[in-house]
């Protein structure tokens, strides 16, 4: 019988077992993650993650690894104006350190971390079971019974549901959620620009929603670009001299000629959050807990501060000597995440709405208020060091760099 079985081999999963096995060796750990074995390698997708979670890397021995291939962030800028807009002031900058030489935030290929993350478990003796997915779930008292596609069962004092926002684990719990659909789809892509970006990202608000660019090694930026869900699905079925011209359009020329130069993909974009986080031998972490908006940028980390605050709640668990499955011990990771999580849930929410339409009198009074935000040095640091992660003092060990 294993002590934790995570399912779903992504980064959030991955973290949960590197987090959980090197600070208690002894606990058998296991992944089991639907996709074929190699598959993570052809992701050209980056994700952003913030200061405290570059401290969780640190901590799990792999950031250095990972560096090279990670672009600082060195400056927030924020827009609001129409498409058509021949000129876009700039309402709201963000520099972008919180500490001495650490920047808020980094974009880090989706590749260079999982491979680092796969290193740290073969590292640590966690093992990676590749092309099977959970089929059915039961807790049996002392431990719970994973029913698997491959036809086997798998045993553990405690499995964590890391499969996504539509996880099939959180539904054979029984644990409801509060979704709801935007109308909205995000268009991810990667593009080469002329000029080079110096570690700026931009998040430019328009009508049908935010158009984020993030700066990546080289002249390349990674974009998240917000439509209403049938013009997403017009925009990537359609060939790619539309596609650029569009683009352009809300890219603008500041960097010069501009191309995209990988895949385009549209999510669909909604909010789901778990009602409960936990239940009887299973604890929800990452996108199985919460689907939130991107327009923060904050997805990935919510997941990486689960992955802190479950590893510390196990941890410390097993030090005491009690069952890391019990739902008791798990209220504490709840209360831990739950508030953080629905209150970045509403946030997202509001800013999604408040900035994504066209309402003359709304916008004037957002951007008089964003303007306000850019004239008060002490409201801006306090913004940045919350958006990275460093703000609060009762965060986990991991985000504050120190070892379980």
């Amino acid at each position: 019988m294993m002590d934790v079985l995570v399912v779903g081999g992504g980064y959030v999963g991955l973290a949960v077992a590197v987090a959980v096995k090197q600070a208690a060796p002894h606990l058998a750990v296991e992944v089991i993650e639907a996709a074929p074995e190699d598959a993570w390698k052809k992701d050209p997708r980056a994700s952003a993650i913030i200061a405290a979670a570059t401290k969780m890397l640190e901590v799990f021995g792999i950031w250095e690894r990972i560096e090279p291939e990670a672009q600082p962030i060195t400056r927030m800028i924020v827009t609001d104006s129409k498409t058509s807009d021949p000129v876009r002031p700039v309402f709201l900058t963000f520099d972008g350190e919180v500490e001495d030489g650490r920047p808020f935030a980094h974009m880090i290929p989706n590749v260079a971390m999982v491979g680092a993350l796969r290193e740290a478990c073969a590292a640590a003796g966690v093992r990676i079971r590749h092309g099977a997915t959970a089929t059915g779930f039961r807790n049996t008292g002392p431990s719970a019974e994973l029913a698997l596609s491959d036809g086997s069962v798998v045993s553990a004092r405690l499995v964590v549901a890391c499969d996504g926002v539509r996880s099939k684990l959180r539904d054979m719990a029984g644990i409801k959620t509060v979704t709801w659909d935007y109308g909205q789809s995000g268009i991810v892509t990667t593009v080469e620009h002329e000029r080079p970006h110096e570690g700026s990202a931009e998040e430019h608000f328009l009508p049908a929603g935010p158009f984020a660019i993030l700066p990546l090694k080289g002249n390349r930026s990674s974009l998240v670009w917000t439509e209403r869900t049938s013009d997403a699905e017009r925009l990537v079925a359609s060939d790619d001299l539309v596609f650029e011209e569009e683009l352009e359009r809300r890219f603008g020329h500041k960097l010069g000629t501009i191309r995209a130069t990988s895949d385009r993909r549209a999510f669909p974009l909604g909010l789901t959050l778990a009602r409960e986080f936990v239940a009887p031998r299973l604890a929800l972490a990452g996108d199985a807990a919460h689907g939130i908006h991107p327009i923060s940028g904050q997805g990935l980390n919510l997941g990486f501060k689960d992955v802190a605050a479950l590893a510390e709640t196990i941890v410390e668990a097993d030090r005491l000597g009690l069952d890391i499955g019990d739902l008791n011990v798990l209220e504490r990771y709840q209360t831990w995440r739950r508030f953080d999580t629905f209150r970045m849930g509403v946030t997202t929410d509001v800013l999604n709405r408040l900035f994504s339409n066209d309402v003359t009198p709304i916008r004037v009074l957002r951007d008089f208020g964003l303007g306000v935000v850019d004239r008060m040095p002490s409201l801006k640091s306090f913004f940045i060091r919350e958006a990275a992660g460093t703000a609060n003092g009762g965060a986990p060990k991991l985000l504050a760099g120190e070892a379980i």
